[in-house]
């Protein structure tokens, strides 16, 4: 099963992150579409249509974790297929990890990504959900 040309929904306020991720997720085949911050990854994430999230946990407004309930009760309260999220830290810890899967994130993965694990997680994440979709 090919993700090959879903949307992808960057949350990240660093311009260097935003760069080279975006070219990662572009050349892993994925449209991307970016948000700055908190305010503007929610109305995004309401509005678009994203098979993924990646979702950074500290932002300038509102904090990855708190946007990130505020998605899932959005879903939750409209019947929508729960978005993918995948939590970026720079943060490693195994505390960090855990923050982000109660926050009703679905993975996570720290900074500096690996580009074979970020590929593998949103693949592996993707097809899931077309799966359960789909069944």
């Amino acid at each position: 099963m090919t993700t090959r040309g879903s949307k992808i929904l960057l949350v990240d306020d660093y311009p260097a992150n935003v760069l080279v991720t975006s070219l990662y997720l572009e050349d892993f085949g994925y449209a991307c579409d970016i948000a700055v911050n908190g305010a503007e990854a929610l109305s995004k994430a309401i509005t678009g249509d994203y098979a993924a999230i990646l979702m950074d946990v500290e932002l300038p407004d509102i904090n990855g974790l708190d946007v990130t309930r505020m998605i899932r009760s959005h879903q939750g309260r409209h019947y929508q297929q729960p978005s993918l999220i995948i939590g970026m830290t720079a943060h490693a810890m195994v505390e960090d990890r855990n923050r982000c899967l109660a926050a009703g994130m679905d993975d996570y993965i720290s900074k500096p990504f690996n580009p074979d694990l970020l590929r593998e997680k949103l693949h592996d994440g993707i097809t899931s959900r077309i799966t359960s979709i789909a069944a």
